[in-house]
């Protein structure tokens, strides 16, 4: 791995520093909302500042997916793609005059425009009138702006050796010192982001604006498949469509089967609907990838000439357009700045799903490195074709919420996906964040927080669930990708991955049947609520103090403000996830990952040829297997189950047993 070099001295002027300034300041992003509302966005806590830019280009080849029809038309279209890009920017932004030549710097607004109609979408989505989702937008997220800088200058400095956590956010504009036999100007890496139900390009812009401030240029594509509460598609020129101007896609709820998201549903998903919305999100990935390469190539100006959404005051303008465009963008700064081979491909939900996808078809896809999958939908998962190749490669990151978790068909899902990877000699981790909602994963339970909290049962804190499943992700980035590109990772190490993974899947805020996926339960849920916080805090303290024994506590989780993230059940560091599955010493040396036993942690060994194989005859274990021995293997440090969680599918179902609540109700995969 290159050789990490401490940073510059601050007296050194950057050459983007306005002439006015001695030293490179940093404006935080903020406005009327930051200083009134209590829940605003949270500033990025990685070395970099962030920029944004949207874009909308005409599709290569436009077509239809699928003989789906609404109103006489085709549902599913492929005419244009939608995305916004997220990257790290240069030191000194938001100070002097704007990219633009304006007086003052933009920032995008977090409810896409035109903003009225995106909020009567959502409402759509959620069954509510316009006359309630309206003025509840109105009042809390349609002013809402994200804590980037539209069109800023993309970063031309190496980080500094710290991240806003340990040097706060001044780090931001220090300079790191270029690593030998590298360029003045480094070379990021590319991922890209696909939203799940109900989603936007932006309703996931805390992790993606995390990742770009942690050098990443990250490509949230806005899928028009009908999965999202409203998109608009604005028509070039030079097509067919011209005339029409623009057209609107919402919500398609399946035809006599609306609920099929739900737990429990007899009538299943509707497999037609979204193996096509899948074949279309794969078709938009392929066109946003291409408009990267052109930016790449040093042809972001062709792209900057064929943006939809830019207005024009000489002529009607797209509608969801910007005065800004992308006016002001240096494109000869972006040419062969970020790298087109280990791309990292990234979604929520049913992006999950695609993700999945996207892994499988590697003659596709050659440039995907790697997948992580937040909570993926599992009944979205097409089955895995006969082609022995279309089975998942590269090595997978799986960070559920708790809620999701206790979905037995959904956690089987995805315990098949793993075995999969395991399969085909991947590595792989699948981990649940403790206390989290579906939502955990979005920007929704930090802009909704009391909602979540109330209705949802969320116990996390809403921003401390985005820290794990950030530094999670970095960690699982710097092990899989090359030394090269993993050299510039400065996320923190919380060693997340290394947590040891359960004997037996916990039950503890498992809810109800009928409210299974949706929310959790919370024992005790009066008194908690009731009890103060700074009562809850002292219990938490002598609770740890005495886990000492003497010795220094571990800290408590907190902002890069140094305010604690407080939950509704606060957890210490350290117990804050779950691991059901994750690599053996073997799978990580075939890897080529060294391990870190600096922090106690005993990798798993893997099975052994000592009894331990399954019989390929009837694919049972061979008798005579000492099953309570096989799944108390924290004791020798020796997982005799492939790095999985073992499980028997007896577990919770004895209402006698004190220890049901850390069964699990059926077996969730064939072990082999």
């Amino acid at each position: 791995m290159l050789e990490r070099f401490p940073t510059v001295p601050t007296g050194k002027k950057p050459d983007a520093v306005p002439c006015n300034s001695k030293k490179p300041k940093i404006r935080p992003p903020n406005t009327l909302r930051e200083k009134i509302i209590q829940h605003p966005l949270p500033y990025y806590s990685g070395p970099y500042s962030v920029g944004m830019m949207d874009v909308e280009v005409p599709a290569r080849d436009p077509r239809h997916f699928s003989d789906i029809k609404r109103d006489h038309k085709y549902l599913l279209q492929l005419d244009t793609v939608l995305m916004s890009i997220w990257y790290p920017s240069g030191r000194g932004n938001g100070q002097g005059r704007s990219p633009e030549g304006l007086k003052k710097w933009g920032r995008p607004t977090w409810l896409p425009r035109p903003r009225i109609e995106t909020a009567k979408g959502y409402g759509r989505f959620a069954s509510l009138p316009d006359f309630i989702s309206v003025p509840l937008f109105g009042a809390t997220t349609a002013f809402t702006k994200i804590p980037a800088w539209k069109n800023s200058p993309l970063a031309e400095h190496w980080p500094p050796e710290e991240n806003s956590y340990e040097g706060g956010y001044e780090v931001k504009t220090r300079l790191g010192r270029v690593p030998t036999g590298e360029t003045e100007s480094p070379v990021f890496p590319l991922l890209i982001f696909s939203h799940g139900l109900g989603g936007t390009r932006t309703t996931y812009s805390s992790l993606c604006g995390e990742f770009a401030s942690y050098g990443f240029i990250v490509v949230s594509v806005e899928h028009r498949d009908g999965s999202g509460p409203r998109s608009y598609i604005n028509y070039p020129k030079d097509s067919p469509k011209s005339q029409e101007g623009y057209s609107k896609i919402d919500y398609v709820f399946p035809e006599n089967n609306p609920m099929d998201t739900a737990p429990g549903n007899k009538q299943g998903v509707d497999s037609a609907l979204r193996s096509a919305q899948i074949q279309l999100r794969l078709a938009e990935i392929e066109e946003a990838y291409h408009v990267m390469t052109l930016i790449h190539s040093g042809r972001g100006h062709e792209v900057a000439a064929r943006n939809l959404r830019h207005k024009n005051p000489k002529a009607k303008s797209p509608i969801g357009a910007s005065s800004r465009g992308l006016l002001g963008v240096n494109w000869e700064s972006w040419k062969e700045r970020f790298h087109l081979r280990q791309v990292t491909m990234i979604g929520h939900s049913f992006g999950a799903a695609t993700t999945i996808e996207v892994l499988r078809h590697q003659d596709r896809f050659k440039y995907v490195g790697q997948g992580i999958i937040y909570d993926i939908w599992g009944a979205a998962i097409q089955p895995p074709e006969e082609e022995p190749g279309h089975r998942i490669h590269t090595p997978l990151l799986g960070i559920n919420s708790e809620a999701f978790m206790y979905w037995n068909d959904n956690f089987e899902s995805v315990m098949k996906l793993c075995k999969e990877a395991k399969d085909q000699g991947a590595l792989c981790w699948l981990m649940t964040v403790r206390g989290s909602v579906h939502l955990s994963q979005s920007d929704f339970t930090i802009l909704y927080p009391k909602i979540c909290s109330l209705f949802l049962k969320m116990t996390v804190n809403p921003r401390r669930a985005i820290d794990l499943n950030i530094n999670a992700s970095l960690e699982f980035l710097r092990h899989v990708m090359p030394d090269r590109i993993s050299a510039m990772n400065r996320g923190r190490n919380e060693h997340l991955l290394d947590v040891r993974t359960l004997d037996k899947l916990p039950a503890e805020h498992k809810p109800d049947e009928r409210w299974m996926a949706m929310r959790l339960r919370i024992p005790h849920e009066a008194r908690i609520r009731l009890t103060p916080r700074w009562i809850r805090r002292a219990v938490r303290k002598k609770r740890l103090e005495s886990k000492a024994d003497g010795k220094p506590i571990s800290s408590l989780p907190k902002d890069p403000l140094g305010r604690v993230l407080d939950g509704l059940e606060s957890l210490e560091m350290g117990d804050e996830v779950w691991m059901h599955v994750a690599p053996t010493k073997e799978e990580l040396g075939r890897w080529g990952v060294e391990l870190d036993g600096s922090h106690g942690h005993k990798y798993p060994e893997g099975p052994k040829d000592n009894g331990d194989q399954v019989d390929g005859n009837d694919g049972k274990e061979k008798e005579g297997r000492d099953e309570s021995h096989e799944r108390d293997h924290a004791s020798d440090g020796v997982d005799r189950t492939g790095g999985m969680v073992e499980v028997t599918g007896d577990e919770g179902n004895d209402p006698s047993d004190p220890n049901v609540h850390k069964g699990l109700e059926q077996r969730y995969m064939d072990r082999g």
